[in-house]
């Protein structure tokens, strides 16, 4: 997906996890608040700390958990807030794009875990 947060660049839908909240409760939320999918979190593929990120349009301090789903549905729907446009690739595919540095973290990470991970992100 495309935000104007991360410099109009690619990134992944995410966000921030409530108070009480488990991390794969709040991937199931975040993304279906953003792009309308419900998926199932299959592993946590990296944790990245981003301190003041410089793609991004705040002053943050953020720890990302990025995790693996799944989705029996490519129906996206934006949320019309955060995410200007969509589009679904190959992670090979994905590292020619604008990614924000976290993203393309996250997607070299899943091509180095080997072929028993790959799909589409």
């Amino acid at each position: 997906m495309k935000s104007y947060k991360w410099g109009n660049r690619y990134t992944v839908p995410g966000g921030h996890i409530e108070l009480g909240e488990l991390s794969r409760a709040s991937i199931k939320r975040e993304v279906k608040e953003e792009v309308g999918l419900d998926v199932e979190p299959v592993k946590l593929l990296l944790v990245q700390e981003a301190i003041y990120p410089p793609d991004y349009i705040k002053h943050e301090h953020y720890i990302f958990m990025d995790y693996l789903c799944r989705t029996d549905s490519t129906n996206v729907s934006l949320d019309g807030k955060e995410i200007q446009e969509h589009l679904w690739t190959s992670p090979d595919e994905a590292l020619k794009l604008d990614l924000e540095s976290y993203t393309r973290n996250l997607v070299v990470e899943y091509l180095r875990t080997g072929p028993s991970a790959k799909a589409a992100i």
